[in-house]
């Protein structure tokens, strides 16, 4: 895969000496989209940390090409400045640039207000605008759409299917929804075992409940 935006050879990963992660290759295109799936606590957030230079320590190779954004599980803002500063100070991008991010998701006319003054469902949407903003090469997604309800899950996985097919950019998708991996996925891993292992690879497949 001439491509690759991704090629990680994972060996082994311990936390503590308990064993976490065991042997894992994973290969990314400049534009696929990867579901990562498996029970809770399989060390699915663990995975992403190591590809996002969180983790280190680890046994084995990592190598990514070009710029990584992140969604984590909780939208991570900073609650004492702006929208726009939400989006310009973690990415450097000019104010301008930053407002032109909210206006993607639906909140420049709020680029003054705080994070604490919206709702979950607009937190979210800040933080897939912040990810974006920084033009990454690889997008590393952890639950971005989990606690909300169907009809807003729906609008988000819409915007972020709309704003990826605008720009050239490989994703990892963790979830425990398979309506998340049917609609916005076209590869599916399976992590499973102690230490977790990819147990299966594939186009289709209907991930396990929580």
């Amino acid at each position: 895969m001439s491509d690759a935006v991704l090629d990680l050879r994972l060996k082994r990963f311990d936390i503590q000496s308990s064993a976490i992660l065991g042997a894992i290759d994973l290969r990314l295109g400049d534009t696929d989209t990867l579901a990562l799936v498996g029970p809770s606590g399989v060390g699915k957030t663990t995975l992403l940390r190591i590809i996002a230079g969180l983790e280190t320590g680890f046994d084995g190779q990592c190598d990514v090409r070009g710029r990584v954004g992140m969604v984590f599980q909780e939208p991570t803002l900073l609650p004492w400045r702006s929208l726009r500063d939400n989006i310009s100070i973690p990415t450097g991008i000019p104010d301008a640039q930053a407002v032109h991010a909210l206006a993607e998701v639906g909140l420049d006319a709020r680029a003054a207000a705080f994070p604490n003054q919206l709702s979950l469902g607009q937190q979210r949407r800040l933080a897939l605008a912040r990810a974006f903003a920084l033009q990454p090469d690889l997008l590393l997604l952890d639950e971005p759409f989990v606690s909300l309800d169907v009809d807003l899950a729906d609008e988000m996985m819409a915007l972020f299917a709309k704003m990826k097919a605008a720009r050239r950019v490989a994703t990892i998708l963790v979830t425990h929804v398979d309506t998340e991996v049917q609609r916005l996925a076209d590869r599916c891993v399976r992590l499973g075992g102690s230490p977790a292992c990819i147990i299966d690879d594939s186009k289709t497949l209907v991930v396990d409940t929580i």
